[in-house]
């Protein structure tokens, strides 16, 4: 059956720096380079949730879809250091491990089956995407 999607896109800005204890300093720099710096350093994220629209959902509630965006992903990463979020205790805050840790935020708690994919913009030249497996919860 033929699917209709809408996609809105948000901001925030949040600090990180690349790095894995799992490596020696050495080793993170060759891995990550000057994203390994101490400091750390910002990026300007655009985040891109694609929810399913249309005849199968009905119509999607893009103002509810505005607020848990708002109150899960925008409040808790805005103006942040990703590497001191609980999420990213045992992962590198990557662009990869982001968007996946943005979707696992979201999923729980959107319409059963509404999200189908998630996007980060991390740079002009990184985009990051995951269009993960629902969870089992039904009847939601």
């Amino acid at each position: 059956m033929p699917q209709t999607h809408v996609t809105k896109r948000y901001r925030f800005c949040a600090a990180h720096r690349l790095h894995t204890d799992q490596l020696s300093p050495e080793e993170n720099w060759a891995v990550f380079g000057k994203c390994n710096n101490p400091n750390g350093h910002g990026h300007n994220y655009v985040v891109l949730v694609t929810v399913e629209s249309g005849a199968a959902m009905g119509r999607y509630d893009l103002d509810q879809l505005d607020r848990v965006v708002s109150e899960r992903i925008i409040e808790r990463f805005d103006h942040f250091d990703l590497n001191c979020d609980p999420a990213f205790a045992n992962l590198t805050t990557t662009g990869e491990n982001l968007v996946k840790v943005i979707w696992d935020i979201l999923e729980p708690v959107l319409p059963s089956g509404g999200l189908q994919k998630v996007g980060v913009i991390e740079t002009r030249d990184n985009y990051f995407e995951y269009a993960g497996v629902a969870s089992t919860r039904r009847g939601t």
